[in-house]
């Protein structure tokens, strides 16, 4: 959510940020909003002055009744009758034009980093760098199902009669090595310095708008029935949601935090959810990064947190690459996002497996997350990464570690998670 002050006076800029957001409907959002919150500053400021009137009064009331002057004490207590009437008819209105603001404030996208491409979606995403040398083998790489399936490692058919598309069992060699991964990366993180944490799984609605879009509320979020909860659809949502309402101590910055959370999605709008596997689910385990950070901090903090999910990869054999997120393929909080693809040696092409986000200021100014610092107080900066998310990160694992014989290799990095194993062969 931006600074209402920047909005008042950087209109255009506002309006120009939203253009290269391909969000035109937007636009009138921008005088509206201002024209809303000219009306609630003068609103307050009439009462203000009435407040400020009504003690002032009060005070010659309790003069006027010591000196025997009860009728002129009478005038002003009508006075004073009226000035309250018309008091609490600013206070409502007040109270009334502050929600329309936010309302709007929360639709009116983050101001974009300079550096981000303009393009209408992620096909016009931006390839910056290729880590590892694709490999297509010589022999065919099976559906990502099938491979499980010759290990016994997956039920899709029991999982649909339990609880319906979008949902698995793992099983086996499969379900320890998904396991396997999660510990690695949960390991990985904590030795380059992150704390480790699980949260909750559930958060409440104020931290659900304080860290996403509506619309992507909307596309993700599974309420709860009757409680004011909702399942994460990430760990980022609760690890974000950790520090709302307070006042950070300037010389404790950064907060590097690393989570395990299971995650859920309704993929509301997503293509591919009845598609035989484990792509696009409703259910699914993460290790995610967040950094809490100074303003000025954040940039290198952003660099840090995307080449952590490269370097864990590439200890795998799993060959990445990273795509810079163009304007219209950012979530409206988001200042800069960079994407993590896999290499898929049976599509021949990669496909996305983590996203690193900064998101400036925006989260901080909803959650009211402040930092105290030596010149003053500020909205800290709010960064997120995926480390890993399997069971999409399996597809990738198995594809670029398959062997003709279909039994898969362990990488050294994972084999102490694994119970020492170097391959896992088929049953």
């Amino acid at each position: 959510m931006l600074d209402m002050k920047f909005v008042r006076e950087n209109p255009d800029a506002v309006k120009e940020n939203i253009k290269k957001k391909f969000q035109d409907e937007k636009l009138p959002l921008v005088d509206e909003v201002i024209a809303l919150d000219e009306e609630a500053r003068a609103a307050k400021q009439e009462a203000d002055a009435l407040r400020a009137d009504r003690n002032k009064l009060s005070k010659q009331i309790g003069m006027l009744m010591g000196q025997g002057k009860k009728e002129e004490a009478e005038e002003i207590k009508k006075l004073v009758t009226s000035n309250s009437e018309r008091l609490a008819n600013l206070e409502a209105k007040e109270t009334e034009l502050e929600a329309k603001v936010k309302k709007i404030m929360m639709t009116i996208p983050n101001i974009i980093d300079p550096s981000v491409p303009i393009g209408r979606d992620d096909s016009e995403n931006v390839e910056i760098t290729r880590y590892g040398e694709p490999v297509v083998p010589d022999f065919e790489i099976p559906y990502h199902t099938d491979i499980m399936e010759a290990f016994d490692g997956i039920d899709l058919d029991s999982a649909g009669k339990v609880a319906g598309s979008g949902f698995y069992y793992l099983m086996g060699d499969i379900a320890r090595l998904h396991s396997a991964v999660i510990s690695y990366a949960r390991d990985f993180m904590i030795d380059r310095g992150f704390t480790y944490c699980v949260p909750p799984f559930m958060i409440r609605s104020d931290v659900v708008t304080g860290v996403m879009s509506f619309a992507e509320m909307d596309a993700m979020m599974y309420k709860i029935e009757g409680e004011d909860l909702y399942l994460i659809g990430t760990s980022e949502h609760s690890m974000i949601g950790k520090f709302i309402d307070t006042m950070l101590d300037e010389d404790k910055l950064p907060y590097t935090l690393t989570s395990y959370s299971p995650c859920f999605r309704k993929e509301k709008g997503a293509h591919g959810i009845e598609e035989r596997g484990v792509y696009r689910i409703h259910q699914f385990e993460k290790q995610e990064m967040i950094v809490v950070c100074k303003p000025e901090d954040s940039k290198e903090w952003f660099d840090k947190l995307w080449q952590n999910t490269v370097d864990l990869f590439r200890t795998l054999d799993i060959p990445v690459r990273t795509l810079e997120c163009c304007s219209g393929d950012l979530a409206d909080l988001k200042v800069k996002s960079i994407d993590v693809e896999a290499w898929s040696p049976r599509q021949k092409k990669y496909f996305e497996v983590g996203s690193c986000s900064n998101l400036g200021d925006a989260q901080a100014r909803r959650l009211k997350i402040r930092v105290k610092g030596t010149d003053g107080k500020y909205f800290a900066h709010t960064l997120n990464n995926t480390v890993v998310a399997p069971p999409r990160m399996l597809i990738a694992f198995l594809e670029n570690n398959l062997n003709a014989d279909g039994s898969v290799n362990i990488p050294k990095a994972l084999q102490p998670y694994m119970g020492g194993k170097t391959k896992i062969q088929k049953k």
